[in-house]
């Protein structure tokens, strides 16, 4: 008998999308094939910078921007006000986000790098990669983050929200909690450096993309703008992301190859900090009511990470060839399969999630 629900529809995402596992894969074989067979071009790359001593890399930083840009020209920054609404998953991702990724990442880099893994790590690398992966923890996700909602039926407008005002407080938050916890680490960060590396990768191309937005909507409409231009940019984001990962692992080639094992230790407490992030952003929001298609994207908001970001801030700040920088390109091995898991499982558990509320009105949540 039917009980006038309808069966949800299977999602399929796009195919690049869809094989962005074997993107990834390809992009590191290409990228440390080109560090190990064009070493001079590699290093020649890698030491274009932004002025002496500015330390942010051309090539990373272009490729970037034709990356973020797009983002933020989806960004809708007047419908945060609607939140009031139904605030609850907004409060709890913001909470994951800016209080517990940070400072449980902290603790668990310290944790492994400096106790556990120590017969394996010299202290000096185990501070760089202590920093790398704070800069990872503390860049939440922007751009998979649509893409991890789309898998998990999640509510758009309030994912949309959500990125919204993670970015805002990326601004002002970004650095602040990259040198507070850097410096509780024992690892110096340039400050200039990092200021700069903030202005170039998130000011500058979150108000281009808000303004650029602002004037098309009022010259040529919200339906031109969503439906003829803003898809045009599809293709330039697949392409830069590939290339920023292809130069990303060419950068690290020689790490990736020689330090193989090191990858593998790196790997340790992201995982366990992504699957820990989401299960406890998820559990939090069953236990405050919150409806699944806010709970299950919100899961993965809090637990992924913004690694283009992170792996640029890494190269301005150590290096191209530092193990900071190592740490956040292992941020990029591990992402995609893990937040494909994590979809996976909070579609196998929405019948659990939703039978706490079997009964109650939709307005009751």
């Amino acid at each position: 008998m039917s009980n006038g629900r309808q069966a949800p529809v299977r999602k399929r995402l796009g195919f690049f999308e869809r094989y962005l596992s074997v993107w990834v894969l390809l992009c590191m074989v290409a990228g440390v094939s080109a560090g190990a067979l064009l070493p001079g071009l590699t290093s020649a790359l890698s030491r274009m910078d932004f002025g002496r001593d500015s330390h942010v890399n051309v090539p990373i930083s272009v490729l970037l921007w034709l990356m973020i840009y797009p983002m933020m020209l989806k960004v809708d920054f007047g419908s945060i006000g609607g939140i009031a609404r139904r605030p609850k998953g907004l409060v709890v991702t913001l909470f994951i986000n800016w209080l517990v990724k940070p400072l449980g990442m902290a603790a668990l880099a310290t944790i492994f790098m400096r106790h556990v893994f120590a017969a394996w790590i010299d202290p000096e690398t185990a501070k760089g990669f202590t920093a790398g992966l704070i800069i990872l923890a503390a860049a939440p996700c922007t751009a998979m983050v649509f893409v991890w909602s789309y898998l998990t039926d999640g509510d758009p407008a309030y994912t949309l929200v959500q990125v919204a005002l993670n970015d805002l407080i990326m601004l002002v938050a970004f650095a602040p909690i990259v040198m507070l916890l850097c410096g509780v680490a024992h690892v110096v960060v340039p400050a200039q450096v990092l200021v700069t590396s903030v202005v170039v990768f998130i000011v500058i191309p979150l108000a281009a993309g808000w303004l650029t937005r602002v004037a098309l909507l009022r010259a040529r409409g919200r339906p031109w703008f969503e439906e003829r231009f803003l898809p045009r940019f599809h293709p330039v984001m697949v392409g830069a992301l590939l290339l920023t990962l292809v130069l990303i692992f060419a950068f690290q080639s020689h790490n990736l190859i020689s330090r193989w094992f090191m990858v593998a230790l790196i790997a340790v407490p992201i995982v366990l900090q992504v699957y820990f992030n989401s299960g406890l952003t998820y559990l939090l929001m069953r236990l405050w009511g919150v409806e699944h298609s806010v709970a299950a994207p919100g899961s993965l908001i809090g637990a992924s990470n913004f690694f283009e970001l992170a792996v640029a801030v890494a190269i301005a700040l150590f290096g191209p060839g530092s193990p900071a920088a190592l740490a956040t390109v292992v941020g990029v091995l591990v992402e995609v399969p893990v937040m494909l898991s994590i979809c996976r499982a909070c579609n196998a558990t929405r019948p659990w999630y939703e039978r706490r509320f079997a009964g109650r009105p939709q307005g009751a949540r």
